[in-house]
């Protein structure tokens, strides 16, 4: 039997900005991510955002904030907020 006991995080990481603080201890992530234009190469703006539980209620509107990828929590929570990076003023 291989000891394998040391398994690496393979957690996705997201950081973004709060867009939505107002549900009971979920936090809503607008997270953008530049692309180039597969035939043009402009590079455009994505965004997706994110459902993330927050236990603490530490995040408001305007944070930026890193999330990770966890179990689902609920029908559209499967982020976990890490850490605030910087607060909003």
């Amino acid at each position: 039997m291989a000891e394998n006991t040391t398994r690496p995080n393979r957690r996705k990481i997201r950081v973004g900005v709060v867009v939505s603080d107002k549900m009971e201890k979920t936090i809503v992530v607008r997270v953008q991510r530049r692309k180039a234009h597969a035939k043009y190469g402009k590079i455009l703006r994505h965004s997706s955002k994110y459902y993330a539980h927050d236990e603490k209620k530490e995040a408001h509107v305007g944070d930026t904030v890193e999330i990770t990828e966890t179990r689902p929590l609920s029908k559209l929570k499967r982020w976990r907020l890490q850490r605030v990076i910087v607060k909003a003023k």
